[in-house]
């Protein structure tokens, strides 16, 4: 049974939070609500929450995930990022963007790419995420929570992620409904390479106001 942690969406409260970490250091799956619309997410380095994680979302792995990252110094850690792709990073985070770059060795080589070696990156803007990735210290391994029997929307409402997925997730924060869009995705590889970025999927972030 999911554990249920409703918390206030100006002022989480922090006892919460620290036992919502505390579910992630022992390998729990957690339902997080994003600027954009909910996700699951897991410890970055636990390979069985990862792959619990997939199983939720039954997806393989060449399905890109993502790391949410507190900030730009932090996403710099795990991407390898030139500095056309930095000022274009600055330009749109944090916010409901997901950037695909080149993932460095500090990603374990089981959630980047299996080909490309790449992973999905983005700076949330939301504070209740940002407040329990301070607390977990790292990034979390995540994806768009959308159920995969038969549903093509991302889930935003945490009572109906808590009473679907009651048996799958660890936990649940609710702070009320999210965004029901999913993250812009935008492909920053051929940056690297002299070329331009590509619009993956159009979502909440606007791909205009990037002036790309």
């Amino acid at each position: 049974m999911a554990q249920y942690f409703e918390l206030h969406p100006d002022n989480p409260q922090p006892r919460l939070l620290k036992q919502a970490a505390a579910l992630l250091q022992k390998g729990g799956v957690l339902a997080v609500p994003t600027d954009s619309s909910y996700a699951v997410a897991c410890h970055l380095d636990d390979k069985a929450a990862a792959d619990r994680l997939r199983q939720i979302r039954k997806v393989d792995e060449k399905h890109h995930l993502t790391l949410l990252c507190r900030d730009l110094s932090e996403l710099a850690n795990y991407a390898r990022v030139d500095n056309k792709q930095y000022r274009l990073l600055k330009s749109a985070t944090p916010g409901p963007y997901t950037f695909i770059l080149e993932a460095t060795r500090e990603v374990p080589r089981r959630v980047s790419h299996p080909q490309r070696k790449t992973i999905g990156l983005r700076v949330p803007d939301h504070r209740i995420l940002q407040e329990l990735l301070a607390i977990h210290g790292e990034p979390l391994l995540a994806t768009t929570l959308i159920d995969p029997h038969g549903d093509t929307e991302p889930l935003n409402d945490p009572e109906e992620i808590r009473n679907r997925f009651q048996n799958q997730l660890a936990g649940v924060i609710g702070s009320g409904p999210c965004p029901d869009e999913p993250t812009t995705v935008i492909d920053l590889t051929p940056m690297g390479a002299g070329g331009d970025a590509v619009l993956v999927r159009q979502g909440r972030g606007d791909w205009a106001a990037l002036g790309l």
